[in-house]
């Protein structure tokens, strides 16, 4: 007999935790598309944790902005209109500009080296070979490692409420004609102005990323959302 676990002590934290990373992934992903219908009783069954912790997760994922709660019921898989992906992209071009800034000032030069390397010939093959998985493996590199360098719980948590957001959609322009090669110099701009130590070129390099992603998605709005 399965005993369910509730989401109180540490050992009930850890298995919240590991069911909203779990939700949070199929979501981004597109596993659960927008519209998509979550049941506390099938996902309680399915990763064994009582309907109290599924609740819990559905808080959090609420707040993020990721799903709608259905009283007694579940929750159904937010969809975002136009309007408030373009929205959602300026609050990204502020914050994400910001986050290259501060991490230019707060590290060394030469801790963003090995980046640097990573951003030259391994993610060229990634791309001359078609494996996407392994370009945005590194993209999530370097976006940890800015979050990190910044040194700001306050702008991370602000930042990685975004990311939530708007992770689904990043991942479908990727994949657009021409868009990861395109990525791939704007990082490589970004990450050319930290290793120089330069906060106000890292900033606007940034911030000129998120405004070319932006670009792309106004082009291609018909296939993305």
């Amino acid at each position: 007999m399965t005993t369910k676990r509730g989401s109180k002590g540490a050992n009930g934290t850890k298995r919240m935790l590991d069911v909203l990373g779990a939700l949070r992934e199929r979501i981004s992903r597109h596993e659960l598309p927008p519209g998509s219908k979550l049941l506390e009783a099938e996902l309680s069954a399915e990763f064994s944790v009582s309907r109290a912790c599924i609740r819990d997760v559905f808080g959090v994922l609420s707040q993020r902005g990721l799903i709608r709660r259905i009283p007694q019921r579940g929750a159904v898989v937010e969809r975002l209109d136009l309007s408030q992906v373009f929205e959602v992209y300026e609050v990204r071009e502020a914050l994400e500009g910001l986050c290259a800034r501060l991490a230019t000032i707060k590290m060394a030069p030469e801790s963003w080296q090995d980046l640097v390397d990573l951003f030259g010939k391994p993610i060229e093959d990634d791309i001359e070979r078609g494996d996407l998985e392994a370009y945005i493996v590194k993209l999530e590199l370097l976006r940890r490692r800015t979050i990190e360098g910044a040194h700001n719980p306050v702008l991370a948590d602000m930042i990685d409420n975004i990311q939530d957001r708007t992770r689904a959609i990043i991942r479908r322009i990727i994949v657009l004609p021409g868009r990861a090669r395109i990525g791939l110099e704007e990082h490589r701009a970004v990450l050319r102005a930290m290793r120089q130590g330069d906060a106000d070129a890292a900033e606007a390099a940034k911030r000129a990323n998120i405004r070319s992603g932006a670009a792309y998605l106004k082009r291609y709005e018909s296939f993305v959302l």
